[in-house]
């Protein structure tokens, strides 16, 4: 019987657990991360309205993983031995045939002051500082930006703050203030969204124009105070600041012999496998990839990372030679509250289209299509 570890319980770590049972009822699977339950981080742009409570995103895994006759793990990963066949943890050590890394990244937080900045990306807690902080606000500035890791191009997200900008403004005028609040949105990149296509960046500042959202774009950071944004091209007031920076990779990978780009990403081929090593796969946020510069890092394409990784994965165990690829897509729905604009790309089209009621209700179907197969 074949022993698969898979690191992480995200969209990547999930996905390869359900490719994996399909394609072979026998081989045994077992799963580290430190808690059996997932967070449905799309979702948390609602929470600061009161649209989702933080209980309605976090789902117990431990009957899905009964389903799929997974053993969990309960530990964080911290290192690796004898080639990948041996994951070590704070838990102790677990050894393996094959093992697919879906550990997520981790952001860059070196910029002076960016202890005064939420990210929101983080999770279900930072979504709640978010919600709590509005709710004391009764005026003032509110700036909403991201970065990008100059040496790893696809290691960033910005669609979210998009979500959480225009939903900002959209909870703020139905709840009648929006006239005491001043937003600003900023990134080092003077065109904000580029990596979504060039249809999308016009649809952006054409939102942010109609909205009354101030931009401060194509400058440098430098640092974060309590109260303002800096940048080489100046300083703004700021009384609540959300900001993503770029990311890299785990820290547990600085104690293995992983390949790493030169971002920190593991390195990985067209089909998952890590570089120079066998029976040894990476899907998701965790790793570098061949392919266009725009290449996201978001839910979907790590789903589509996962389930090449385990084709792949079992096709080497059974000693042959692993061929399956994953597209490359990206398909988003930038969310308002009310409205949604849906975003696709993939290398033969950009597709970009407005504001509407319809694609904001199939954001949230797709929630509930989602979560139900692990809950």
């Amino acid at each position: 019987m074949n022993r698969i570890t898979i690191v992480g319980a995200g969209f990547a770590a999930l996905t390869a657990v359900q490719k994996l049972r399909a394609a072979d009822p026998t081989v045994k699977i077992t799963l580290v991360a430190p808690a059996p339950e997932f967070s449905y981080l799309p979702g948390t742009i609602w929470i600061p309205s009161g649209r989702r409570q933080p209980e309605d995103l976090k789902i117990d895994l431990n009957n899905f993983f009964r389903r799929m006759q997974v053993h969990y793990h309960q530990g964080s990963a911290t290192g690796l031995e004898d080639g990948g066949r041996r994951l070590l943890t704070d838990r102790g050590e677990i050894e393996n045939d094959g093992l697919i890394i879906c550990s997520g990244g981790r952001f860059i937080k070196k910029l002076p002051g960016i202890e005064y900045a939420i990210t929101p990306c983080e999770g279900i807690p930072a979504a709640i500082r978010i919600r709590d902080r509005l709710r004391e606000m009764t005026s003032g500035s509110i700036a909403v930006g991201f970065a990008g890791n100059p040496k790893e191009p696809s290691a960033m997200r910005g669609g979210p703050m998009f979500e959480f900008l225009f939903g900002i403004d959209q909870q703020l005028r139905q709840e009648g203030r929006r006239d005491r609040f001043k937003l600003v949105f900023f990134t080092p990149a003077p065109e904000p969204g580029k990596r979504l296509g060039p249809k999308a960046v016009q649809g952006l500042l054409r939102e942010m124009k109609r909205r009354d959202i101030e931009t401060h774009l194509g400058h440098k950071m430098k640092q974060f105070t309590d109260t303002q944004v800096i940048t080489e091209g100046g300083a703004f007031d700021a009384d609540l600041i959300l900001f993503m920076p770029g990311m890299t990779g785990n820290q547990w990978f600085d104690n293995t012999e992983l390949p790493r780009s030169e971002g920190g990403l593991i390195k990985a081929d067209a089909q998952c496998r890590v570089e120079g090593m066998e029976r040894v796969y990476v899907a998701g946020d965790s790793g570098s990839y061949p392919g266009p510069d725009w290449m996201p890092k978001q839910a979907h394409m790590a789903d589509l990372q996962a389930e090449a990784a385990a084709a792949n994965l079992l096709t080497e165990l059974k000693g042959g030679q692993p061929d399956k690829t994953f597209k490359v897509e990206l398909f988003c729905i930038v969310d308002s509250q009310t409205r949604g604009s849906l975003v696709a790309r993939t290398t033969h089209h950009n597709i970009a289209l407005p504001q509407l009621r319809l694609f904001h209700w199939m954001k949230r179907l797709f929630e509930w299509w989602y979560l139900r197969q692990y809950r």
